[in-house]
């Protein structure tokens, strides 16, 4: 314990411990690194705007044809092109109260207005969402598991309500961190895809894969959908080191595997950490916890001075809680130690 204050006091010397960002603690694979570097040889040229190599590789991964595939510079841009070409000014967009930011960001880059439903146990209720949704109502975002609370919706559920969702209505499924979803809470929603035409399946390589400095994400969904998306993309939003890094990502099943044994770790860790510490936190799906801390401000900052960075939620009108990363297990252990 002795080793962790003098750690925590060298503020001035010692590397932050950075655990704000639910970043991938182990990094950027090593494949992926090598790759991007390789890529770099060819990075005088324009990138290939189609990524037609990733889009192989997805395509086969998920067992779809590449013309159901939207490149995006992470998933949030697929989030923003989901929103361009469902919308029009003044029409109504759905999502959960406590949902990402984003969500509230493309809206209103859409004109659009949001009806923001109220959180149930800090996550999605379906059916007050499912009201909600009126004639004019374009678009709903749904995110699983939920950034930044940590809820997570099974498969049953989700599936009715995406059924029961107007046609008229595109709906954006958001499975940034389904990844570190635990095989029993696993579903296939590209099978939804192929039966919901107006369903968005997005997802990121910025988390479990540890490609978050490349922002590189896509989007699954019907060709009537998908070529309308990339009609609205950027012609050359990826860069060619970051279709290359994402390619050898996808195959690196070696470092995924990593990747979810250590979050399940963690996690596990830090929900006892809290335990031990009597702060209240909401079980998570994802690589991060939510965690009750008062005034979370002025924890906030002692956290900082003690060389640790986390993630405030007065944003999301959460004054009171922390969003803390999934980090390494000494990392894990100093942010305990510290609120301790």
């Amino acid at each position: 314990m002795r080793d962790i204050f003098n750690f925590l006091n060298k503020t001035d010397s010692a590397e932050m411990i950075l655990l704000a960002s639910n970043e991938n603690p182990l990094g950027m694979p090593e494949s992926a690194r090598r790759a991007a570097a390789a890529a770099l040889e060819g990075a005088g040229n324009y990138p290939d705007s189609n990524g037609t190599a990733l889009k192989n590789a997805l395509a086969a991964r998920l067992d779809v044809s590449p013309e159901w595939l939207t490149l995006g510079s992470g998933s949030s841009e697929i989030l923003e092109l989901a929103a361009q070409v469902s919308l029009k000014p003044g029409e109504n967009v759905v999502y959960s109260q406590y949902g990402f930011i984003v969500y509230a960001q493309a809206t209103a880059h859409a004109h659009a207005r949001a009806t923001v439903v109220p959180s149930q146990d800090f996550g999605h209720d379906l059916d007050a969402m499912r009201a909600a949704i009126a004639d004019d109502t374009k678009l709903v975002f749904v995110a699983n598991p939920n950034n930044p609370t940590g809820t997570f919706i099974d498969a049953a559920p989700l599936l009715a309500f995406l059924q029961s969702v107007p046609a008229h209505v595109t709906v954006l499924l958001d499975e940034a961190y389904t990844e570190y979803l635990s095989p029993k809470q696993r579903y296939d929603s590209i099978e939804w895809v192929r039966r919901l035409p107006n369903l968005i399946v997005a997802r990121t390589f910025s988390k479990a894969f540890g490609l978050a400095g490349m922002r590189i994400g896509y989007g699954v969904s019907q060709p009537s959908l998908t070529s309308r998306m990339n009609a609205q993309r950027p012609r050359f939003n990826v860069t060619t080191p970051a279709q290359a890094a994402a390619v050898a990502a996808l195959g690196d099943t070696e470092f995924l595997a990593r990747t979810y044994e250590l979050n399940t770790a963690g996690r596990d860790q830090l929900a006892a950490g809290f335990d031990d510490l009597g702060l209240a936190y909401v079980p998570s799906s994802g690589n991060f916890l939510m965690v009750q801390v008062g005034d979370a401000e002025a924890v906030h900052a002692r956290l900082l001075a003690a060389g640790i960075e986390v993630s405030l939620l007065g944003p999301y009108g959460l004054p009171q809680w922390l969003r803390v990363s999934i980090g390494l297990p000494e990392q894990n252990k100093a942010v305990l130690a510290a609120l301790r």
